[in-house]
């Protein structure tokens, strides 16, 4: 059986992020334990997960659910780190803000008192989302950590007021929680991932990228909007699980990008794409998100990889493979 560099529970293996991160840590050497939300009327297809190499001999899948922190517990026995990067994702909004919230809060935090329980957890690593960093109110044209986004602009969202809520209210709970129980808790703040994708489904950041090419209308309709490939938002979580001394909250993006150089990109990669022109776009797009810093991660030694171009190619790439794109 292959040497293993120890083992690491990642929350949410079946999504976008969760499955790249997996893919990543096998690829690293490491073990992993998985959990995915059970489905009482069907089984899900693994297979994206159970064929990559290294896992027939590393790698465990789970059931646990948010609604239920104790059912993380078996995941977590073992394990020097942790990844939770499940999400509860309402962009519907099906259920009342204060529902996704709790539930949120619950689940991380029940995480986070098995980690603690389980004596052998160096370190965990939460997801965020950058709605926790943008929406503050302010004027200034840059973001770093320090900056929270204010609630009461978070609901004037519509289908995504529970997320940004939830996600918000979530990492500082988890951040608090860490501080006060003498748990190493870092947060990872993701901007739109755009990229590779194994998971079973078209990742909804892929979607909000591209939505032009899918001739579909998307409520985040862009004109610039911060962006990072997902293998390096991958390594970015297994960098912060590794340094020696992290701290707090890191944004990880690697730049704003505007819809002008996207369109410029695709029109002379994919001159057979029906690309809309670029009035078109602006007079139906319209978000213009400030520039989310991500200094204090490289700061602290991370490289990011990947430019503009290779996230666009590598995920149309992706769905022309998969059959979500036709030339």
């Amino acid at each position: 059986m292959e040497e293993s560099k120890g083992c690491i529970c990642v929350t949410g293996g079946t999504g976008f992020i969760g499955s790249w991160i997996i893919k990543r840590l096998l690829e690293d050497g490491y073990s992993v334990n998985t959990t995915v939300r059970a489905h009482p009327e069907q089984k899900k297809d693994m297979s994206f997960l159970t064929n990559l190499p290294g896992a027939s001999q590393r790698l465990k899948i789970l059931n646990a659910d948010l609604s239920d922190p104790d059912s993380f517990k078996e995941a977590i026995e073992g394990c020097i780190g942790v990844f939770h990067v499940a999400a509860i994702i309402d962009f519907e909004g099906r259920e009342p803000e204060e529902i996704v919230t709790k539930r949120s809060i619950d689940g991380a935090l029940g995480i986070l008192r098995a980690c603690l329980t389980s004596k052998t957890v160096k370190r965990v690593v939460f997801t965020s989302s950058a709605v926790a960093v943008s929406n503050d109110g302010k004027e200034e044209e840059e973001r770093d950590e320090s900056s929270w986004s204010d609630l009461d602009i978070l609901r004037t969202f519509k289908g995504y007021r529970p997320y940004a809520i939830s996600k918000t209210l979530t990492e500082k709970a988890v951040l608090e929680f860490g501080e006060q129980n003498g748990l190493d808790v870092v947060t990872v703040i993701p901007t739109l991932v755009v990229g590779p994708f194994i998971c079973s489904r078209l990742p909804v950041s892929v979607h909000h990228c591209l939505y032009f090419l899918f001739d579909e209308k998307d409520p985040l309709g862009y004109l610039q909007i911060n962006i990072v490939h997902v293998d390096d938002l991958a390594r970015a979580h297994i960098f912060l699980l590794e340094h020696p001394n992290p701290k707090g909250r890191y944004n990880c993006s690697t730049r704003l990008a505007t819809i002008e150089e996207v369109i410029e990109i695709l029109s002379i990669k994919y001159p057979k794409f029906q690309i809309p022109t670029l009035d078109s776009l602006k007079e139906s797009s319209g978000m213009k998100f400030h520039y989310l810093s991500s200094k204090k991660l490289t700061d602290a030694g991370f490289e990011f990889k990947y430019g503009l171009e290779e996230m666009l190619v590598d995920a149309i790439e992706c769905c022309e493979e998969k059959g979500y794109l036709e030339l």
